[in-house]
């Protein structure tokens, strides 16, 4: 499948996907977030995909935010609709995507740029990387996720302070709070990324699924976080890869998962 806005590469069972604006500094737009929809719904379906890296193009910026010209004469309507469509198909659809995915922050991750990477199973940034929910500096407020992953990752205050405040925090300051898992320079980052990824596909990548269902029950209204991992633990039994793991841990061998 070709697009217009976003690069998606395969190796080794890995797919980086790249948003592709550099002139606007990767800003998303309505059809960078339905691209991206696309990519990944067809990356979720194809078994051989274990990881996915997403990162943006250049070395200035992830995702500098959304492309304001696009809803700055919005009505009350459309900015629901808006927020409400953008939550569905692609922040929350990333969320909950059964294969881990990545965020290679490199440069600037802002507004809806660092929503979309808070959506994202984990965060590793590069050196140089910013990160910052400036909307309220416009009249707004992070409307893709950010008011609820923002204090889940690094705790109220902070959450408030950063977004009242609207300013921007360094890849150390996002390191020391937990809002991203490591920082290496920017040269390594995608590097880096590939070998934490290929930790994560020596495993079960079933398991991996129902792991990531359960840690997000735990976040969700009117779903018992600890009920899930019971039922999630439970079917796990019930599958090749149990088997597999189980079998291969009494013989003293390497598993040779297959995701079934």
């Amino acid at each position: 499948m070709s697009y217009t806005n976003i690069l998606v590469a395969k190796e080794n069972s890995i797919a980086t996907i790249t948003i592709n604006r550099p002139t606007k500094l990767n800003a998303l737009n309505t059809v960078t977030i339905q691209e991206l929809h696309e990519a990944f719904q067809e990356l979720e379906k194809n078994y051989e995909t274990r990881v996915v890296i997403l990162t943006g193009s250049g070395e200035k910026a992830f995702v500098a935010g959304a492309d304001i010209a696009e809803f700055a004469d919005f009505s009350v309507e459309e900015g629901v609709q808006l927020a409400a469509q953008g939550q569905d198909i692609l922040f929350n659809f990333v969320e909950n995507l059964k294969i881990p995915v990545i965020a290679a922050v490199n440069g600037f991750a802002l507004g809806g740029g660092l929503e979309l990477a808070m959506a994202c199973h984990f965060r590793v940034a590069s050196d140089n990387a910013k990160m910052g929910l400036p909307e309220v500096s416009l009249g707004v407020i992070p409307g893709y996720g950010g008011t609820q992953r923002l204090p889940q990752l690094i705790g109220k205050g902070r959450a408030m302070e950063m977004i009242m405040t609207a300013g921007m925090v360094t890849a150390d300051e996002a390191y020391r709070t937990g809002l991203v898992n490591h920082v290496v320079p920017q040269a390594e980052l995608l590097e880096f990324c590939n070998g934490v990824a290929q930790k994560i596909m020596r495993n079960s990548p079933l398991a991996i699924s129902k792991a990531i269902k359960s840690i997000n029950a735990n976040y969700k209204d009117g779903e018992n976080g600890f009920e899930t991992e019971i039922k999630s633990f439970g079917k796990c039994f019930g599958t090749n890869d149990f088997k597999e793991g189980t079998t291969a841990f009494l013989e003293k061998r390497k598993a040779a998962f297959t995701g079934e």
